[in-house]
């Protein structure tokens, strides 16, 4: 009888043991911290993976073409249908690669943010495709790089279901119709649910971004504001019926900006993300974050900045470091422009799709006037575009790589 009381007791401390290992995979927060899987504080250093599954217009050379709705819209007209299903097929499995990964690690960050597009996990037709497993299919393939480089992934729903922004980037209509809207609540609440059942157990992932830059300020702030936390706290509660593992990344309204939103945390494992462009490089310019955090004891970090010169990268990292706030620059890879972490060439030919992307669309009448005069050319610069893209055909911008305090 004693021997088998001390092998139940041996046996209860190896369990105790397993679940403190188990729970030690994450990463998680303490206080004004996160916190690494070895229990240590982490400052996230690392890049946005932007224009992959949420195509940016401006990352395109485009104007006013600049939701991925508008911008598939345009490139079907110019080449066809069929031609345009492959190219966003061939894109999506070229403009992010392994070898991208690889290097990304080899520079010495840590995380990387990944916009998505919801309708990846909808069958909502999207970039030429209806499947509900796209998404999956794409996340998994970069899940499976990144932890071959012990790379940290931030997962960030960029277009929400009626559109949390009304812009653009949120590849929405014009209006952030989700706030008002119990469907598209459902909706986004529902895909959350499915991403985290997923990845509950896989410890590379650090956590999710529930919805990026929520609420523009060119809408009515006093009335939709009072609705982002409230959503959040849904979308979170039904998260941590199946994953109580990562993460929640809370963003601000009006561009991620605006923290007077939040009440007190509401879960423990909340970091809050606020956005910040083509600002002075000055301590007031995050001053009120830092207050927050100082005033509710939660970690604070940047999701997106950069879009500027390498002497601005280099001051406003070393302004963020000293305040011990983590980073993931904006972004990764651009066509023609020293602003990103590489860069790759624009192809021979690409004005052509330029050009039309600035003709007036707005009826048939329209398009046929302003059809190409040699499709073909279009589609072989669009065909020129997924080689160039390929990371063994990009440059490294050597002063924005220094500004960040990486290794090229």
């Amino acid at each position: 009888m004693r021997n088998f009381l001390s092998f139940l007791l041996v046996f209860s401390f190896a369990s105790f043991g397993l679940k403190t290992n188990a729970q030690q995979k994450f990463i998680t927060v303490k206080g004004k911290e996160i916190i690494d899987a070895n229990g240590k504080p982490m400052l996230i250093k690392g890049t946005n993976l932007g224009n992959w599954m949420v195509p940016e217009g401006y990352m395109f050379k485009f104007k006013d073409v600049s939701s991925p709705r508008l911008i598939n819209e345009a490139i079907t007209e110019a080449i066809g249908p069929d031609k345009t299903k492959d190219f966003w097929e061939k894109y999506l499995n070229s403009y992010v690669t392994e070898a991208d990964i690889h290097y990304l690690k080899s520079t010495g960050m840590n995380c990387i943010r990944v916009p998505f597009n919801y309708r990846l996990f909808t069958n909502e037709t999207y970039l030429g495709a209806t499947d509900e497993n796209r998404g999956f299919a794409l996340l998994d393939k970069l899940i499976g790089w990144s932890k071959k480089e012990g790379l940290y992934l931030i997962l960030d729903m960029h277009a929400a279901p009626g559109g949390q922004t009304g812009d653009n980037i949120a590849d929405d209509y014009g209006y952030p119709f989700l706030f008002e809207s119990e469907v598209s609540q459902d909706l986004t609440i529902s895909i959350w649910k499915k991403i985290a059942a997923r990845y509950k157990n896989e410890p590379i992932v650090m956590g999710y971004d529930l919805l990026n830059e929520p609420i523009a300020h060119y809408f009515d702030t006093a009335k939709l504001n009072p609705l982002l936390e409230p959503l959040y706290k849904k979308i979170t509660s039904a998260i941590r019926t199946v994953d109580k593992n990562h993460l929640i990344f809370l963003g601000g309204a009006q561009w991620d900006g605006n923290f007077s939103v939040f009440g007190p945390s509401f879960d423990s494992k909340l970091v809050y993300t606020f956005h910040t462009y083509w600002t002075d490089v000055k301590q007031e310019v995050i001053q009120k974050y830092i207050d927050f955090r100082n005033k509710n004891n939660v970690p604070i970090y940047i999701g997106e900045t950069g879009e500027n010169n390498d002497e601005w990268i280099k001051g406003f990292r070393e302004l963020l470091e000293k305040n011990n706030i983590g980073w993931n620059y904006w972004p990764y890879k651009k066509m023609d422009a020293k602003s990103s972490i590489v860069q790759f060439k624009q192809p021979a030919g690409y004005d052509s799709l330029i050009v039309y992307t600035q003709k007036p669309r707005t009826t048939f009448a329209e398009i046929r006037k302003a059809a190409p005069a040699n499709r073909a050319l279009i589609e072989q610069a669009l065909n020129d575009l997924l080689k160039n893209c390929l990371f063994e055909n990009c440059t490294p911008n050597a002063g924005y790589i220094s500004g960040l305090g990486l290794k090229e």
